[in-house]
C-alpha cells in the first residue's frame, strides 16, 4: 500500500506540466510579443523571449526536473519506501513548486509590472536542500550502542577535498563581497551549505571502536551504529572514483569515504564502507572488537 501511494504521489508531480500550460493560457492574450524572462541583480529585465519561446522553455525546464525526480524517486524506493523516500519526494515537490512560482512571477511582471524578487524565492530550495541533508544523515543510524570501554578511535578526514570545496566557495564569496548590498541573497544559503561541506571534509569521520561495536560520527553527530552482533564479515577493498566521496549510499548501505581505500563491513543491517588511508588499522581495531586474536 505504501509503495502504491508513493507511486501515485510521483504521478501527481506531473500535474506541474498542465499547471504551467494553464498559467500561460490564462495570460496569453495579454502578454507582450516579447516577454521579459531574465533579470539582473537590481531586478531589471535584461533578457527577452517570444511568448512561444518562453512557454516552451518553461515546459522543458519543468519536464527535465520531473524526469530527474521520477528516476531518482523510483531508485530510492526500489526496495523499500521509507522516511528518506518521502523526504526526497518533498524536496522535488518544493523544487517543482519553486519553478512554477518563478514562472508566475515572470508572467506577473509582464502583465502588471510587478517586481519579481527571485532572490526571495531562492530560500525555498535552499531550506529544502538543508532539510533533505539532515534527513539523509539521520536515516538508518540504528540505535546507539550501550556504553562501554573504548578500544580505539580512528579519524578519516579529506583535507584535499577541503581545499577543493574551499576553492569552489571562493566564487560565491567574491560575488557577495563585490555586489551591492542585499542583491545576492541566494548565494548566502549556498555558502552555508558549502561551509558545512567544508567543515565535514576537514574534520572528517570519527570511528569509535567499542566493546559492543563501532560508532561512526561527524562533527559530534552520530551517523551510524554498528552492533558487534550484526557484523558478519569485513575486508579491505578498493574504492572507485566513480562511486563518489563523502557520505554515499541508498537505503541501509552507507559509505563514509574520502580516499580510494575502504574496509567493507557486511552486517545483517546493510553494508558499511569505512574509508581510511591505512585500512589495516580499521581491520586491526575490528579484530579487537570481535575478539579475533590473530588473522590467519
Amino acid at each position: 500500500m505504501n509503495r502504491r501511494l508513493f507511486q501515485f504521489a510521483i504521478l501527481l508531480l506531473w500535474l506541474a506540466l498542465p499547471i504551467t500550460a494553464l498559467q500561460y493560457q490564462r495570460a496569453w492574450d495579454r502578454l507582450p510579443v516579447h516577454v521579459a524572462t531574465h533579470f539582473n541583480a537590481q531586478n531589471q529585465a535584461n533578457g527577452w523571449m517570444s511568448r512561444e519561446e518562453s512557454l516552451h522553455f518553461s515546459l522543458w525546464m519543468i519536464a527535465i526536473a520531473l524526469i530527474v525526480a521520477t528516476v531518482l524517486l523510483a531508485a530510492v524506493a526500489w526496495h523499500k519506501v521509507e522516511a528518506f523516500s518521502w523526504a526526497l519526494f518533498g524536496f522535488f515537490g518544493l523544487l517543482i513548486g519553486f519553478l512554477i512560482a518563478v514562472d508566475q512571477a515572470i508572467l506577473d511582471f509582464n502583465l502588471y509590472g510587478t517586481t519579481t524578487h527571485p532572490e526571495r524565492l531562492m530560500w525555498v530550495p535552499a531550506v529544502a536542500v538543508i532539510a533533505l541533508i539532515v534527513t539523509y544523515l539521520t536515516a538508518h543510524r540504528q540505535t546507539p550502542l550501550p556504553s562501554g570501554e573504548t578500544i580505539a578511535v580512528e579519524t578519516h578526514a579529506g583535507r584535499i577535498w577541503s581545499a577543493v570545496i574551499l576553492l569552489a566557495l571562493l566564487g560565491p564569496a567574491l560575488a557577495i563581497s563585490l555586489a551591492p548590498g542585499g542583491v545576492l541573497w541566494p548565494l548566502i544559503p549556498l555558502g552555508v551549505i558549502g561551509a558545512g561541506a567544508l567543515a565535514m571534509a576537514w574534520s572528517g569521520f570519527r570511528y569509535r571502536f567499542l566493546q559492543h561495536g563501532v560508532e561512526v560520527s561527524m562533527l559530534g553527530l552520530r551517523l551510524r551504529s554498528i552492533p558487534r552482533s550484526a557484523i558478519l564479515s569485513y575486508s579491505i577493498e578498493p574504492w572507485a572514483f566513480i562511486r563518489g566521496y563523502g557520505i554515499r549510499g541508498i537505503g541501509s548501505t552507507r559509505a563514509y569515504v574520502w580516499c580510494n581505500k575502504v574496509v567493507h563491513i557486511r552486517t545483517s543491517n546493510g553494508d558499511i564502507f569505512l574509508g581510511h588511508n591505512e585500512p589495516g588499522k580499521i581491520l586491526h581495531d575490528l579484530d579487537r572488537v570481535m575478539g579475533v586474536v590473530t588473522r590467519g
